[in-house]
This record gives C-alpha cells, sequence and structure tokens, in this order.
C-alpha cells in the first residue's frame, strides 16, 4: 500500500488527482463550520449526548459530526445515497429503466440526473421534516432567541440543507471526474475518519481522569485493529467458478478455448444491507424521537434502538435479509448461464443450460449465508465489546467500520491499476513497437 502511494506521489497526473481530492475534502469539512440560521448548536449536542445510538446519532455519523453542529451539510450525502440504492433496485425491476441503463452513456446519464433529483427531493422532505418535528417541536427547544417555529423558519432550513446537499453532490462528482475514488464515497469516508482523532484524543483525557481504564481501552484498540484485518480479508475474499471455452476452427485458425473463471465475492452485496436496515430500523425512531414525552412512542422508540438487545437482533436479522435480497438482484445465474452459452462457454463438469443455473444457484446461495452472517456480526460486535469495554466516547459502529475498509480498498485498486496502466504505456511507447521503423 505504502509503495503505491509513493509511487503515485512521483507521477505527475495522480500526484495532481490526490491533491484536488484532498482540496475538495477539505473544503467538504470547511463547512462543516457554516451553521443553519436560528439553531441552538448547544442544546442539539447536548440533546444528542443523552440520545447514543439513536437515528440522529445515525446521521451524525454518516455527516461526519455535521448534524450535532446543524451545519449547512447537516444530512450529509446520505439522502443521495439512499437514492442511489433505490434507483439501482428500480433499474433490475423496471423494465424501462433497465432498458434505459443499456442504453449506453446516455442511458447512464439520464439514470444519474434521476438519481440527484431523487436524492435532492428525498433531502428536501428530511429537512422539512426535522424543521417541523425536531428543531420546532416543543414551542422551538432547540432555536435560537428572536427565532420561531413557522413557515419562514421551515423554509430557512429546507432551502438551507437542500443547498448544502446539492453542493455535496456537485463535491462528490468532482472528485469522481478529477480526483481519486469515488466522490460520494470519499466524502462518508472522510465524515467518519475525521471524528476519530477528536475522540480518541478525548478518550485518552478521560483515561488520565480514571474514568476510563487502560486496559480496556488497549483490548479496544486491539479488537479495531483485528477488524480492520477481518474485514478487508473477508471483502477480497471470492470463489472463482473455472469457465472453459470451446475451440473453433475457421480455415486454418483456431479461436477460443481460453480458460477463465466467474468471481463470486463472499460479500457481494457490500455495506448496502447494512444501509438499508439501519434505515429501515430508524424509521419508528425517526418518527417518535420528537415525541419523547409520550410513554408509548417512547417505548416503541427503546424497542427498535439498536443499542437495546431488542433493536440489536432485529438489526441483524434485517441484514441477512437484505443481504439475500439485494444478492439476488445483483447477480442472476440464469442470466450468466445463458451468457455463457451463446458465447460457447461452459463450467467443467456441469452441463450447459438448467443444470449450469441449479449449480451457480447452489453456490451464491452458500457464500450468501456466510456473507449475511459476516454482515451480522460487524453489526453485533462493536456493540457488544463497547459494552464490555464501557467505552462509549468513540463512536465505533460496524457501519462505519465496514465503509472505511471498503473506502480504502477500492481507493487503493484504483490507484494501482492507475500505476499499472502507466507502466503498460511507458513499455509500449519504447523500443521496436514504437514507430515500427525497421
Amino acid at each position: 500500500m505504502l509503495k503505491a502511494f509513493r509511487s503515485a506521489l512521483q507521477i505527475p497526473e495522480l500526484r495532481q488527482r490526490i491533491l484536488f481530492t484532498l482540496l475538495v475534502l477539505a473544503a467538504y469539512r470547511l463547512g462543516a463550520f457554516i451553521p443553519t440560521p436560528g439553531v441552538d448548536l448547544d442544546k442539539i449536542q447536548e440533546f444528542l449526548r443523552t440520545t447514543q445510538g439513536g437515528v440522529f446519532g445515525i446521521i451524525n455519523l454518516f455527516s461526519g459530526g455535521n448534524f450535532e453542529r446543524f451545519s449547512i451539510f447537516a444530512l450529509g450525502i446520505m439522502p443521495y445515497i439512499t437514492a442511489a440504492i433505490v434507483m439501482q433496485l428500480l433499474v433490475n425491476i423496471v423494465p424501462a429503466l433497465e432498458k434505459l441503463s443499456k442504453e449506453g452513456e446516455e442511458g447512464r446519464r439520464i439514470i444519474n440526473q434521476y438519481t440527484r433529483i431523487g436524492g435532492i427531493a428525498l433531502g428536501a422532505f428530511q429537512g422539512f421534516f426535522l424543521a417541523t418535528a425536531f428543531l420546532g417541536a416543543e414551542g422551538g427547544r432547540f432555536l435560537l432567541p428572536g427565532w420561531s417555529p413557522g413557515p419562514f423558519f421551515w423554509l430557512v432550513v429546507v432551502v438551507t440543507q437542500v443547498a448544502g446537499i446539492a453542493l455535496l453532490l456537485w463535491m462528490a462528482e468532482r472528485i469522481t471526474e478529477y480526483g481519486i475514488g469515488n466522490g460520494a464515497s470519499m466524502i462518508i469516508f472522510a465524515g467518519i475518519v475525521v471524528e476519530w482523532l477528536p475522540q480518541l484524543v478525548r478518550t485518552i483525557g478521560l483515561i488520565r481522569t480514571g474514568e476510563v481504564n487502560l486496559v480496556a481501552f488497549l483490548f479496544f484498540l486491539a479488537f479495531i485493529v483485528l477488524a480492520f484485518a477481518g474485514m478487508a480479508a473477508v471483502q477480497q475474499a471470492e470463489r472463482r467458478i473455472p469457465v472453459q471455452y470451446a475451440r473453433k476452427v475457421v480455415g486454418r485458425r483456431v479461436y477460443g478455448g481460453q480458460a477463465t473463471y466467474i468471481p463470486i465475492k463472499l460479500n457481494a452485496a457490500g455495506v448496502i444491507p447494512i444501509v438499508f436496515a439501519a434505515a429501515i430500523l430508524q424509521i419508528p425512531i425517526f418518527l417518535a424521537a420528537p415525541f419523547q414525552d409520550n410513554a408509548v412512542l417512547r417505548a416503541i422508540a427503546n424497542f427498535f434502538n439498536p443499542t437495546h438487545l431488542s433493536g440489536l437482533l432485529i438489526e441483524v436479522v434485517l441484514i441477512v435479509l437484505f443481504t439475500y435480497v439485494y444478492t439476488a438482484v445483483q447477480f442472476d445465474p440464469k442470466r450468466i448461464a445463458e451468457s455463457l452459452r451463446e458465447y460457447g462457454g461452459f463450467i467443467p463438469g456441469i452441463r450447459p443450460g438448467e443444470p449450469t443455473v441449479k449449480f451457480l444457484e447452489h453456490i451464491v446461495s452458500r457464500l450468501t449465508l456466510w456473507g449475511a452472517l459476516f454482515l451480522g456480526l460487524v453489526a453485533l460486535l462493536p456493540q457488544i465489546i463497547q459494552n464490555i469495554t464501557g467505552i462509549h466516547s468513540i463512536s465505533f459502529s460496524g457501519i462505519g467500520l465496514l465503509i472505511v475498509v471498503g473506502v480504502a480498498l477500492d481507493t487503493l485498486r484504483q490507484i494501482e491499476s492507475q500505476l499499472m496502466l502507466r507502466n503498460y504505456e511507458g513499455f509500449l511507447s519504447k523500443g521496436r513497437i514504437r514507430g515500427r521503423t525497421r
């Protein structure tokens, strides 16, 4: 990894891409200090400290601490991510969108435009709900003096948050086009990682005052290192199904006959099942959070809260369910079997057609089971470790950890592919191949 980054910094083009990405991420972090007008930040931070693990804690995690400051990026880029996930599912379900996705660059451009509109619309809805049910609750307990709940304040919040989401989308697209990595993922990655250092410093301060046990803290750090290593290994793990293509003799030439493989990842669904499960689980909490005085709604919110045993078990079940659903949408054994037969390919020892479909379904179902259990473990273990060690001053969650590992691996793969491409071009630019002078 270090060798790849060192080589990348020696190449002007890659160095410019990396510096551009860092510059945009720095501008994103500056936006964290631009507050939404009329909001009392001290009261919001005090409220979040008393509701650790609730829906607003999840929003604060993905927004990189922007929610507790209620900046212009308070909602983060999650509305766009949610819209992108929904659009990806719809492309595989709705025939018109599936046809549009197969029309090349123009079709993808239209789908991306639909996703942007959906993300901004979802952000506007969330901003309006927060302005009315959260900020404006109890006569405006989170508002600064001189501000009062009403249409004007609601409009200010909605316009501010929609502008923030639109600006984040623009930053993400610039990173994707001119920087390194996927822009949306890099913004979420930066938002999660940037909060770890101050939390770590705060935890060290608690150790000095005796509020946190040193041995428990060392055990906590050791678990984080092992979690990173384990997640990286699982994210890279895959089952390779061998494929052989039949030979064709045309005149004196022989076509085909090469051997290849179909890679099936152990965790083909990635982090999406965790995001979906968290989103579904937080709906009752999100709706009940502004009404803490109602005993029934408070009991419902506590039942679905992932910090409690009931909510944690429900979250694991939802993760396993969504892993199977999303893998089934992404990986279609029937389509792969038809493609193999069309191009003269076959799996050694397996007849083409229906036997190939059944074989692939069997392999995918077994891998999906282990992948689903892994994701459930990712969501379960951090909460257990935090309860054992008693360290809650670090925002350590399976969702954040899996996102950090996934984005880091994807970015590293992009850098290495760029390095390989450049070396390949450099090789061709020398010797007899260039110009063919002899």
